[in-house]
């Protein structure tokens, strides 16, 4: 999706700047589409963001594949970032399709946890990430940077996380990190942690 979907413009706020991506550019369609068949989302709700417009691409060369993977049969552009529109088409992002945990059949979207838990005034950086569970499918993982001078204390945060979640969001793995994996862009590498944890290289509490 070349070279834009969404932008703000100069008479904006600042809240509408710091929390969505703006709204549609001209000529270009925004929608928010359930993960699970395709639908409309109604508004506020999470979804995959997806769009349809002159700047999407036709297809991938020699790649019929990946090219319905990500254009569907009506033009519409999978853009593999969840988020959601507000009555004004102003977009936020949430985070993306692929990190997204099912446990119990239930959505969970891990930057909502995340932004809760970096509330807590003990927590510095944090990632959520869906771990294998028999019962449930995925069950939520928490690793947790503490501020200066603090060390993890699971109780304390999934208190908070019950204060201000529903009982399947609060994780119930934590584990304690000095810093995490990068890529070279510095955003945290989830799909390394999950794997770190899997194999015993990182340490972790679990909550029952």
């Amino acid at each position: 999706c070349s070279p834009l979907a969404t932008m703000h413009r100069h008479d904006e706020t600042v809240d509408d700047c710091c929390n969505t991506v703006g709204c549609a550019m001209p000529q270009t369609e925004i929608a928010i589409r359930s993960i699970e068949n395709g639908t409309i989302q109604p508004l506020g709700k999470v979804g995959e963001i997806c769009v349809r417009g002159y700047g999407c691409m036709i297809e991938y060369n020699d790649n019929p594949e990946a090219t319905a993977a990500a254009v569907d049969t009506e033009g519409w552009l999978h853009s593999g970032d969840l988020g959601t529109m507000d009555a004004r088409g102003y977009v936020s992002v949430t985070g993306r399709v692929k990190e997204m945990i099912i446990r119990g059949g239930e959505n969970l979207f891990p930057a909502e946890i995340e932004n809760t838990l970096l509330e807590h005034p003990e927590v510095a950086e944090v990632a959520v990430v869906g771990v294998p569970d028999e019962k449930w499918g995925e069950i939520v993982a928490a690793f947790i940077r503490p501020n200066d001078g603090c060390d993890l204390d699971a109780a304390k945060l999934k208190a908070h996380c019950r204060a201000h979640l529903a009982p399947m969001k609060t994780p119930v793995i934590w584990a304690q990190l000095d810093a995490f994996p990068l890529t070279g862009s510095g955003k945290i590498r989830k799909l390394a942690l999950r794997e770190m944890l899997l194999s015993g290289e990182i340490k972790a509490i679990q909550n029952v």
